[in-house]
């Protein structure tokens, strides 16, 4: 049951990763793009400029729910590496419950009052020719730490598995089915 549920969130945190994939090149492409207009036509815009960082902000928010799901995430490996599967296990579930769930929704409620007042205020780019709706982007704060919290729950949930050695019977389950 438990591996059906990890794989759900496995599903979903696999398309935060493809969406941010695509906004990494569409970033990759903004930044070609700015610096022929700038360095070769002399023509620079600053909309293109703000939006690059736009778009590595996004990517980094976004991104950081796909690194815990794949393990990508920086911890102390000198020491975790050396530990038995259910001691790494054990800390990740610990880690989670304990630091990253609460951590996150702190930064997601806290950064609730920052969007709305951009919201509310229309704030736009201090830059003439800049973007508009500031909003949107501040948006992606408390978002993409609700969506960190979603995340947390589903490496939560794969801990508990590998925990309880559920991956070990899965694959003996395929390898006896295929023969």
């Amino acid at each position: 049951m438990l591996l059906k549920v990890e794989h759900f969130f496995n599903k979903i945190a696999d398309f935060i990763g493809f969406i941010t994939a695509i906004l990494m090149i569409a970033m990759m492409l903004n930044v070609f793009y700015d610096v022929i207009m700038r360095y070769f036509f002399n023509s620079g815009s600053i909309a293109m400029q703000e939006m690059e960082w736009h778009l590595f902000s996004v990517v980094i928010l976004l991104g950081v729910s796909y690194a815990l799901k794949e393990d990508g995430h920086v911890r102390v490996d000198i020491i975790y590496d050396n530990l038995h599967v259910k001691k790494k296990a054990w800390i990740n579930i610990i880690g989670c419950i304990v630091f990253l769930i609460p951590f996150s929704l702190f930064i997601g409620t806290g950064s609730y009052d920052f969007v709305m007042e951009a919201f509310t205020s229309h704030e736009i780019s201090g830059d003439p020719g800049g973007l508009t709706n500031r909003w949107i982007i501040k948006a992606f704060i408390p978002a993409s730490f609700y969506l960190l919290v979603f995340v947390s729950i589903g490496f939560v949930v794969k801990n508990i598995n590998l925990y309880r050695g559920a991956h070990d019977l899965h694959q003996k389950n395929i390898k006896g089915a295929s023969k």
